[in-house]
């Protein structure tokens, strides 16, 4: 979940009515600290524009294929898109109030006053596309689906809900199980997306399917082509279209996504104006690619949005369930020699910062030496964790210079020696096994050719410690399914982290996901330290206590070296068609295309 703590528990500040059993309060909105920025009664979010006018058609890029219009399942690959268009949830978190949710499918929910269940009362007026009503039968249906016949990862992330529970049509609750303290846990339900039972009557949820599953959503599946394009129409029978959490949003009459195998392709469509905007992922491009007459004359705007989310955690990621990864020290030595000062000065034109953990971008990173709760905490687990968590800073490596670099590379050789590695003619050897150590790094076709450069380097200077590096650029559903099934040595991965690090950190560290298929927790990490971690993160009700667990939790994770930290950008680069229009509120939002409109 995208939120920080800086209370007790969950106080919710809202108008409130009398429940007839007493054991539970109806409130109007649900906050994890403090009180919601937005009072009851508001007419909008303050980063969008209410008035903005609506109507003319939309064309974005989207990447890879698909086979799918449901991405909540493990088998095929889903057009994911369209989710936030067509599927309403029953709140929804705004970009400036991240820890609070405020109404959407659900009018009121509900609080238990011994914290033992949430419930939510549905808006009499919410319906799906077709006019049938959306009611408790349909989110009960949703929760169980997606817990039963979802991706494995839904399993873990709702593991502390008991059972949900039909109160009458318009009214659902979810018990708790007993004993767990998981103050999130209202919030994280406010999420999940919600289908009609009905439409799945003689449907398999599991089963990937090309027909549109009916939603609740601002618009509909239209038209679509497998791997070619989506393209969505406005429901102008939205049923909520006046609620003040969708005013200013989802402003175009249509919406097309055309597919493309590879990003810099869709450089030349904007240009071409076959697409209106696209995010610009390249910094060689970014800083020499768009000086031609459409940038000049004013018809394509190059504009760079500041954004106040943590960086994405983009990073090669080491698979720890094999036999060569599983020592931390083998691990840091081929850190060592990837040397992105270069890379940052020589390719990316120093527009980049080094990611240097896992919660860059935020006040949750760990700093210097742990002290107070952190250190407390981590004493607990003093005989789990390595030694240089409590004497060591953790510092990446500095190649900045030859020598630099040189003296690295010797320190990497003598970690390996320790790991019981040696040179045997010119090849870093196993000397039990006599294997040389040899990788495979795989990177998906969509970001592949612009990763070529930055290996280059990395594979060269591997290769002089005696380390056979060996990069593959997949297709991405190849790419996609060797990662599901953890068939892989070395990958290219990212993960977008919370804004408040919690439940979600379980599916990505947690033992119990490394050996569940299609989990996110790619790397394998099996960690008792961590584990004990996470759960005290989820449990504590002290804003001090769950600040020092998420320090805690990013430490140990940097100092196993589970993966070699990339590089992030504090702004969204994005370029666009001079039709296209978005709020100049001041609010910090980065490129949210879905309150733009077309001014033409």
């Amino acid at each position: 979940m995208n939120r920080i703590i800086k209370i007790s528990w969950i106080l919710i500040i809202a108008c409130f009515l009398s429940v007839a059993d007493g054991e539970a309060r109806l409130v109007d909105s649900l906050s994890l600290y403090g009180a919601p920025k937005y009072p009851v009664g508001f007419s909008h979010f303050d980063f969008v524009n209410a008035n903005a006018p609506k109507g003319g058609s939309l064309v974005l890029p989207a990447y890879g294929s698909f086979d799918n219009f449901n991405p909540y399942i493990f088998r095929g690959i889903a057009f994911s898109d369209g989710d936030d268009l067509t599927l309403e949830s029953l709140g929804y978190s705004p970009a400036d109030d991240i820890a609070t949710a405020y109404p959407l499918l659900a009018k009121k929910f509900e609080l238990s006053k011994d914290g033992s269940f949430v419930g939510f009362v549905l808006d009499e007026k919410a319906e799906f596309s077709d006019g049938s009503p959306v009611t408790a039968d349909d989110v009960i249906f949703s929760f169980k689906s997606l817990i039963e016949k979802g991706s494995p990862v839904y399993k873990i992330y709702y593991a502390d809900v008991e059972r949900v529970e039909k109160v009458n049509t318009r009214q659902v609750r979810f018990y708790f199980k007993q004993g767990i303290s998981n103050r999130e846990l209202p919030l994280i339900l406010t999420r999940f997306k919600i289908f009609s039972a009905k439409d799945f009557a003689n449907k398999d949820f599991a089963t990937p399917s090309l027909v549109p599953p009916l939603g609740s959503g601002p618009y509909v599946i239209a038209k679509f082509e497998p791997n070619k394009f989506v393209e969505l129409r406005r429901n102008e029978k939205y049923w909520g279209k006046d609620l003040a959490t969708r005013r200013g949003f989802f402003n175009f009459d249509r919406i097309r996504f055309d597919f493309y195998q590879d990003t810099t392709v869709t450089l030349q469509a904007l240009f071409s104006e076959s697409i209106d905007a696209r995010e610009e992922y390249i910094a060689k491009i970014w800083a020499s690619g768009y000086n031609n007459k459409k940038i000049a004359d004013g018809t394509i705007i190059k504009e760079e949005m500041e954004h106040n989310n943590p960086a994405v955690l983009q990073f090669f990621g080491f698979n720890t369930r094999l036999p060569k990864l599983q020592d931390r020290r083998v691990r840091k030595a081929i850190g060592l020699a990837f040397n992105f000062d270069w890379a940052n000065k020589k390719l990316f034109y120093s527009q980049y910062k080094r990611i240097y953990s896992v919660f860059s971008n935020t006040d949750f990173a760990a700093e210097g030496l742990p002290e107070g709760d952190e250190k407390e905490i981590l004493l607990k687990l003093k005989d789990n964790v390595p030694e240089s968590v409590f004497k060591e800073k953790f510092v990446l490596p500095d190649n900045s210079s030859a020598e630099k670099l040189r003296h690295n590379l010797k320190e990497a050789v003598l970690l390996l020696e320790d790991a019981g590695y040696g040179f045997r003619n010119g090849k870093m050897v196993n000397l039990k096994t006599q294997e040389p150590l040899e990788i495979e790094v795989l990177s998906n076709a969509a970001n592949g050719s612009s990763f070529t450069r930055v290996m280059l380097p990395f594979i060269d200077n591997l290769a002089k410690i005696g380390i056979k590096l060996i990069f593959r650029n997949l297709e991405v559903n190849v790419f996609k399914n060797r990662l599901d099934k953890f068939d892989f040595e070395m990958a290219i991965l990212s993960y977008r982290m919370s804004n408040m690090p919690g439940n979600e950190q379980r599916e990505i560290w947690g033992s119990e996901a490394a050996d569940v298929i299609g989990s996110y927790n790619f790397l394998g990490v099996k960690n008792e330290a961590i584990d004990k971690i996470i759960d005290g993160m989820i449990a504590t009700h002290n804003a001090n206590k769950y600040k020092a667990y998420v320090k805690a939790l990013d430490r140990v994770i940097m100092h196993e070296y589970y993966f070699i930290p990339q590089w992030y950008s504090s702004h969204d680069r994005v370029a666009y068609n001079k039709k296209l229009k978005h709020p100049q509120s001041g609010v910090k939002t980065g490129f949210d295309i879905y309150t733009w409109w077309i001014e033409e």
